[in-house]
C-alpha cells in the first residue's frame, strides 16, 4: 500500500487512475481546482473506498498548498493541466502559468523529498513534424519536434507543455530526481467532457442530439485514439510497478491505429443510429484566423512496449461504444 497523490485527479484521466489505485489498495488524495474536472467524476471511488480517498480543493500553484500535501506522499502523478483546444485559445496566459509555476513547485518539492513523480505532457510538442517531414510516418520519443510560433495561441500549450519536460528532465539531471515524462496522445473514453473541444464527445454528443456532426476543416486529417484504461495502466505500471527505474525518461502513451475525422464521424454516426447529418466548419469560424492543425499525429509506441510490455488492449470501436453509453445515460441528468 503507498500514499499517493494526484494532481488534476478529478479530471478525465485522473479520476480514471484514481479508481484504479484505490482498487490497488493504495491511498490517494487528489488535488483539483475544478477548473476542467468535476467532483462528480470521484462521486463514486469516495463512496466505494471511504477513508482512502481525500479531496482537496486547490491549485499547483499554490506553493504552500503543494509544499504540504507532497509531504509524506511516496508517489505523484502530476496530471494537472488547461484541457481543451477552445480554453487554451481562451486563456493562454492561465495555460502557461498552470504549466509552468504550478509544474515547477511541483517538481522542486518532490525533488526536495525524493518522491518518484510521473509528469503527463502531450502529442502536441512533435508540432508540425509530420506535417513538414511527410516520410514521418510515426512519431517517436528520439525525433527533434517542430512547434510553430507562441503568437499562435495553439502553440502556447505545446510550448508549455515541453518547458515541463524540459524542468522533469533537468531536476532529474541535475539533482538525481526520480522524475518520469509521458507523452498523451488523444486519450478518450467514459467522463470525457464534449465541453472543451473532444473530438469524441463533442461529435458523440451531436449525434445522439439529432444535432449536426461538426467536423473541422475537410476531415481528412488524421487521429488515433486510445482509451481511458489503457492509458491508465501503462502510468500506472511505469510509476509504481516498472521492471527498471524509467528516471529521466520520455514515453509516448497511444495508440498508432489511425482514422480520418470524417471516417470517425461516419462510425459515430452508423453506431448511434443518428439523422445527423455531417457539418464541415472552417477552422477560421471556429477557431479564428490563422488557426493551424496537423494532417497526422501518429505515435510510436515501440519505447513503452519495450519497456513494459504494453500495448493498447480496446479498439476504437470498444472506445465508441462505451462513450456512447455513457453519454445515454448521462445526458437526461446533466449538461455534457
Amino acid at each position: 500500500m503507498r500514499n499517493i497523490l494526484i494532481t488534476g485527479g478529478a479530471g478525465f484521466i485522473g479520476s480514471h487512475l484514481v479508481e484504479a489505485l484505490l482498487q490497488a489498495g493504495h491511498h490517494v488524495t487528489v488535488l483539483d481546482n475544478l477548473s476542467t474536472g468535476h467532483l462528480s467524476n470521484l462521486a463514486a471511488a469516495l463512496q466505494a473506498f471511504p477513508g482512502k480517498l481525500t479531496f482537496v480543493e486547490g491549485s499547483v500553484e499554490d506553493k504552500q498548498t503543494i509544499q504540504s500535501l507532497v509531504a509524506g506522499k511516496d508517489a505523484i502523478f502530476h496530471l494537472a493541466s488547461v484541457v481543451g483546444v477552445k480554453r487554451v485559445l481562451q486563456e493562454p496566459l492561465s495555460t502557461a502559468l498552470e504549466g509552468l509555476r504550478g509544474t515547477d513547485y511541483v517538481l522542486e518539492a518532490a525533488a526536495r523529498e525524493g518522491i518518484p513523480t510521473l509528469v503527463a505532457s502531450t502529442s502536441e510538442v512533435y508540432g508540425r513534424l509530420q506535417e513538414v517531414l511527410p516520410e514521418v510516418t510515426s512519431l517517436s520519443e528520439d525525433l527533434p519536434l517542430l512547434l510553430g510560433s507562441p503568437a499562435k495561441h495553439r502553440w502556447i500549450y505545446a510550448i508549455t507543455k515541453l518547458a515541463k519536460e524540459a524542468l522533469a528532465v533537468a531536476y532529474h539531471r541535475e539533482q538525481q530526481a526520480p522524475f518520469v515524462v509521458v507523452r498523451f496522445f488523444n486519450t478518450v473514453g467514459p467522463r470525457q467532457s464534449a465541453a472543451y473541444g473532444m473530438v469524441i464527445p463533442n461529435m458523440v454528443r451531436a449525434a445522439l442530439a439529432g444535432e449536426p456532426i461538426p467536423i473541422y476543416g475537410d476531415g481528412e486529417q488524421r487521429r488515433s485514439f486510445l482509451h481511458v484504461s489503457d492509458a491508465v495502466k501503462a502510468i500506472h505500471q511505469l510509476l509504481l510497478d516498472p521492471p527498471q527505474p524509467p528516471w529521466g525518461e520520455i514515453f509516448n502513451i497511444g495508440n498508432p491505429i489511425e482514422i480520418s475525422i470524417r471516417a470517425l464521424a461516419e462510425k459515430i454516426k452508423n453506431l448511434t443510429h443518428s439523422p445527423s447529418p455531417l457539418s464541415f466548419i472552417p477552422y477560421e469560424k471556429a477557431y479564428g484566423p490563422g488557426f493551424e492543425d496537423m494532417l497526422a499525429r501518429t505515435p510510436n509506441i515501440n519505447k513503452i512496449s519495450t519497456w513494459l510490455g504494453w500495448t493498447p488492449q480496446k479498439s476504437l470501436e470498444d472506445i465508441l461504444i462505451e462513450t456512447i453509453t455513457y453519454y445515454k445515460q448521462t445526458i437526461p441528468s446533466k449538461s455534457i
